[in-house]
């Protein structure tokens, strides 16, 4: 083994770019989750009302109503018909993030996120194995359980167990019942499944994938061809699978990363000590540098008549 591959990840960013820019999305990142959570506890601890209610839904100054969408769908299929606040407000939050991006929810916004990525970073830490890892496939099975059982018991059969909402819960009312749930998920990642609760199992983040699939904010291996194959941005991509196409394909492939499983956190931007990977949009057809853009050749012109 070199010594090139006994480097803590991210060595290198650190090393040529700074500590500060090899971190600078998780930080902004940890802000964003910080901002989100803080607004709705405006209220319920300093008794500012700007924000009533929580992720699930939400009045925003006493005018704006933001729902969000899979909390709306689950309440439709259990045969409870939204009011028009909770529609209107359902698009304009499923609208957003079809646009930006699904899974910017569960990266930039969602209050479990720091929590699995705190289970993942204890468990690399520690050097445990990999563990059991569920299917892929699988938090799409779980989406569809939840949308059942809300259908067959008539009830918004998720938020019974939705350790988001505990988030707030806890925060509201104190150490309760509530944080066993969260606890739960920090226990899964941590010692049964790595990355497990975001990557195989959340509905949640199921469903943003879905709703951002042809979403517009993208990550690009746009510099692919700079890569040292050090393999640190598949060591922080908590869903790695989607660096493979953009990264390893072949000249005619796209290097933008147009998984809808791909949470735009990135991380493969603050790990990459060479700048292979930036953000973008879908429609940026740049070519990857070394790339040749193949052109039509206009066909040859007949000769004139003598």
């Amino acid at each position: 083994m070199s010594d090139k591959t006994k480097l803590p990840v991210g060595y290198e960013a650190i090393r040529d770019k700074g500590w500060l820019n090899a971190h600078k999305f998780l930080l902004l990142r940890r802000a964003s989750q910080l901002f989100f959570l803080a607004l709705f506890l405006l209220g319920p601890w300093f008794g500012i009302w700007w924000f009533k209610g929580n992720l699930s839904g939400s009045l925003t100054f006493n005018f704006l109503p933001l729902t969000d969408p899979f909390i709306t769908l689950q309440g439709m299929v259990a045969g409870h018909w939204p009011a028009l606040t909770a529609l209107i407000g359902a698009l304009i939050v499923g609208v957003a993030y079809a646009v930006i991006g699904g899974r910017v929810y569960c990266s930039w916004v969602c209050p479990i996120n720091p929590v699995t990525d705190g289970a993942h970073w204890l468990h690399d830490k520690l050097g445990m194995t990999k563990g059991w890892q569920p299917k892929k496939e699988t938090r799409y099975y779980v989406l569809g359980m939840v949308l059942i059982v809300s259908m067959l018991t008539g009830t918004i059969a998720w938020e019974f167990v939705n350790p988001i909402s505990m988030v707030h819960r806890g925060l509201i009312f104190g150490v309760g019942f509530a944080w066993a749930f969260v606890l739960a998920v920090f226990l899964f990642d941590f010692a049964v499944s790595r990355r497990g609760w975001c990557g195989h199992l959340c509905p949640v983040g199921a469903f943003y994938g879905l709703l951002g699939t042809g979403s517009v904010l993208r990550v690009t291996a746009n510099k692919r061809e700079a890569c040292d194959d050090c393999m640190d941005c598949f060591a922080v991509c908590p869903e790695m699978h989607v660096i493979t196409p953009a990264l390893r394909g072949s000249d005619d492939d796209t290097p933008l990363i147009l998984s809808p499983d791909c949470t735009n956190c990135g991380r493969c931007i603050d790990v990459c000590s060479v700048d292979v990977f930036e953000f973008t949009h879908r429609f940026d057809d740049t070519p990857a540098p070394g790339r040749v853009r193949q052109k039509s050749t206009p066909a040859p012109k007949a000769d004139k008549a003598a």
